[in-house]
């Protein structure tokens, strides 16, 4: 069963007076804590039926003993139904069920196998006992018998038969005929059928046959030859293991025998762990033979994977076997329910706790019959709670507590009594209840028609017609109020709504219940957040609504470019979407996106984003490599140049950096020298060096003379890459035509170290190469300092044709 649903947090706050009502009334409206410790006195089991195992023509009794106020009345259920008197079963003073001849069924004759029920009344209730399980005795045939062996002296052999039966079968063996001696230590007998014999020798051969008898049957395996031949080699083998454990499935106080056998040469040495590295300890412990482990009286705690090595003597040669172990507890009663006396109207509560392995499934019987949740009864807590609310005459009863697993069953009783105090209050009349607004129900009654003088107030009981029971809540209202206007509900929700009237002894029946809607109203606005998935793509992202759709609603999707006056939609989304997707927008403009909410009372508020393209078209522009080639065979990328361009830029940073420390006036000259230098006039629609656009596309393996035959990015592709910054040249400059080639001086490099540098020292080799470069953008400097070296600077040397360089006065 699914766990209750908590109750709404939208519960109104109780005004002042209505307050101190409550705390008046809460005695009465609580349960007060059990009375007695035990089980219930009025009608318990202090016998109950077991488990058994009958055998066909022979008589079986069920025990059964309940102690309770007489007059008490017995009967028995099989499978569920009430055995009826017969000659065939009778039934004995102390409560148990005799019956005569265990009968299968035969020639139409019904079957006495079944599960069978202990059923006690009395004026106070009924109870039922634990079932037991009664099955008839019986044998199989064998469907695993021994198979002959060939072994050698000092050998091990291992003989095996499988049989099922009711009661389980007991397992002898026999050899030539003759019961086999279970004192010789060489012999071991396991209680699932195997037969091990260690320590070979040739007296040992001869036919093994399997014994199998319970209180059905006796039956006799087909014989199995052992032949022990002469002794062995005597070479090295590596330990073998012939049999491990097998899994186990058992239940609390059983015996586990895990089998291991091992072979080799020198004898292997056998031991055992558990896979999870606890102990496993030494009580009810013991290893029987050369390696099998029993565990006597076995609890939960023994549960686990257990390991069997066979290790080599004297080294860590070792083999390994492994069989699980489960182990299962039948439910027993932590907590016991417990009898209770609760005044009519108010809330009993019973508490009944078990455990188990596996943990046990927990119903609960009223008066013998199963009881679900479900009016004004509820089950919490995996149904280890019982409450039942507005409690009256018809709910005094014997509450049982059944908890049951595969292991097995247990049940506890306790009785509610229902304190009915004379002259209480009839219940309140003309329930009626108008709803005022989506949030406000007022409701309204009439006084009820009898004792009406000790009224000390109302309780209204509120909740929402699709919830259960369990979330409903109550608001006070004073004695002299006859209308309370119950607020903070939700709109377009049916509420539920029924008063009690309280006296000092007690409250009143309930009302009659009454239905009411709140009035409708259209939505809040839905938050909204928008996702840029690419340079043409955005998602729109908000919280379904599921509600809307159950009142005819959903949402509403409008987007437009900011810059228009109309908007493309509505798009009509469904209430349960959470998500929508613009494609093929236009990445140069800002959009508007507008979304609202809609039910058949009207649309919400809007909720709008505005949302730019330009950045992920940006990314996307950039994230191609440059197009410039060459036709030279050389066929070479631009990253040398673009290395160089970088360089140049960090030389002139570092110069001017170094002049402003020096604090000499000829940092200024040098500074200009150098950008007269790298920087040649260009035409306005870019002031870009022009040192660093030729050298974008040189690499530095091309010094010397190049060809003219160079091809250049186109200038618009160039304008979309890198705006112009819209800087005039220097007067009398004329505009260079992007399109035009520009011939450039080749910067030649040569790094210095860091100390001992100076200024004015210009100690590099001038060189000289006319070449046309393609126009290339500025590249940022930011990068530049990890092309150098630590403590290095990278200098410049460049004579201009057109230009001598500067004294650096």
């Amino acid at each position: 069963m699914a766990a209750p649903r908590t109750a709404s947090p939208r519960r109104p706050p109780a005004p002042r007076w209505p307050r101190l009502l409550l705390s008046l009334l809460l005695p009465l409206l609580l349960p007060a804590p059990s009375e007695g410790l035990g089980h219930s006195a009025e009608l318990a089991f202090a016998v109950e039926p077991s488990d058994d195992v009958a055998v066909p023509g022979q008589p079986v009794v069920l025990g059964c003993k309940v102690e309770g106020t007489p007059p008490v009345r017995i009967t028995w259920r099989k499978n569920g139904v009430e055995l009826a008197e017969s000659t065939h079963s009778s039934l004995l003073a102390n409560g148990s069920l005799l019956i005569h001849h265990f009968r299968l069924e035969r020639g139409g004759s019904p079957s006495d196998e079944g599960d069978y029920e202990c059923v006690a009344q009395n004026r106070f209730g009924l109870v039922v006992s634990r079932k037991a399980r009664i099955q008839a005795a019986t044998m199989s045939d064998f469907h695993v018998h021994p198979q002959a062996t060939v072994g050698e002296e000092g050998g091990v052999a291992r003989f095996q038969c499988q049989i099922h039966g009711l009661p389980k079968p007991l397992i002898t063996w026999e050899k030539n005929r003759v019961p086999i001696d279970t004192d010789n230590e060489r012999y071991t007998l396991l209680p699932k059928g195997v037969l091990q014999i260690t320590g070979l020798r040739a007296e040992d051969s001869g036919v093994f046959h399997c014994v199998a008898s319970n209180i059905a049957s006796v039956r006799i395996s087909h014989g199995a030859r052992l032949t022990v031949s002469g002794s062995g080699s005597g070479a090295y083998k590596e330990p073998t293991i012939l049999v491990g454990p097998e899994n186990l499935t058992l239940t609390v106080h059983q015996t586990a025998v895990l089998e291991c056998v091992a072979t080799g040469n020198p004898r292997p040495i056998v031991s055992w762990s558990r896979l999870d590295g606890r102990p496993i300890g030494v009580e009810g412990i013991q290893v029987l033979g050369t390696g099998n482990l029993i565990i006597s009286d076995v609890t939960v705690q023994h549960s686990g994977v257990y390991v069997c090595a066979a290790n080599r003597p004297g080294t860590r040669v070792r083999r390994t076997a492994q069989g699980r172990l489960v182990v299962q507890a039948p439910a027993e009663f932590v907590q016991h329910p417990q009898s209770i006396s609760r005044p009519a109207g108010t809330t009993a509560m019973f508490t009944c706790q078990a455990q188990g392995e596996p943990p046990p499934h927990v119903t609960w019987l009223k008066n013998g019959q199963v009881l679900g949740p479900g009016g004004h009864v509820r089950l919490k807590n995996n149904n280890s709670t019982l409450t039942i609310s507005g409690i009256g005459p018809e709910d005094e009863a014997i509450y049982q507590c059944v908890a049951e697993n595969s292991a097995g069953s247990s049940q506890a009783s306790a009785r509610l009594t229902v304190l009915w105090a004379e002259g209480l209050p009839g219940p309140p009349r003309n329930v009626q209840a108008v709803s005022v607004s989506s949030t406000e129900v007022r409701v309204s009654w009439s006084e009820p028609m009898v004792n009406t003088k000790e009224i000390i107030g109302y309780v209204l009981h509120i909740r929402k017609a699709a919830d259960p029971p369990e979330l409903e809540y109550q608001e006070a209202v004073s004695k002299s109020t006859f209308q309370h206007l119950v607020g903070d509900l939700e709109p377009s929700t049916a509420y539920s709504f029924y008063i009690k009237a309280y006296t000092p002894r007690g409250a009143s029946s309930a009302s009659m219940p009454t239905l009411a809607s709140t009035l409708g109203e259209a939505p809040a606005p839905p938050p909204l957040s928008v996702r840029v998935l690419g340079s043409s793509s955005l998602q729109l992202l908000w919280e379904p609504w599921p509600r809307l759709a159950q009142h005819e609603g959903g949402f509403k999707l409008f987007y437009r470019p900011a810059s228009k006056a109309s908007f493309t939609g509505p798009i009509l989304l469904p209430g349960t979407v959470s998500s929508y997707n613009l494609s093929r927008l236009d990445p140069r403009v800002v959009y508007e996106v507008k979304l609202l909410a809609y039910n058949q009372h009207g649309d919400s508020n809007a909720t709008v984003r505005f949302v730019s393209l330009r950045g992920a078209s940006e990314r996307t522009a950039l994230s191609p490599p440059c197009d410039c080639r060459k036709e030279d065979a050389t066929n070479q990328t631009s990253t040398t140049g673009i290395v160089i361009g970088i360089h140049i830029g960090v030389t002139c940073i570092i110069f001017c950096v170094l002049f402003l420390l020096f604090g000499q006036r000829g940092r200024v000259l040098l500074c200009k020298d150098v950008e007269n230098q790298l920087s040649p006039p260009q035409g306005p629609r870019s002031q870009r060096d022009p040192g660093i656009l030729a050298l974008n596309g040189v690499g530095r393996g091309e010094r010397g003379q190049l060809g003219r035959g160079e091809k250049c990015v186109d200038a618009k592709e160039l304008e979309q890459l890198f705006p112009p910054a819209g800087v005039v040249g220097p007067p009398g400059a004329r505009p260079t035509d992007p399109t035009t080639p520009i011939r450039c001086e080749e910067t030649q490099l040569s790094t210095l170290p860091l100390q001992g540098f100076g200024p004015l020292d210009r100690r590099a080799t001038e060189a000289k190469t006319p070449c046309i470069g393609p126009v290339a953008a500025p590249l940022p400097l930011d990068s530049g300092p990890d092309l150098l070296g630590e403590g290095q600077v990278t200098q410049l040397s460049e004579a201009p044709a057109a230009q001598p360089a500067h004294s650096g006065q």
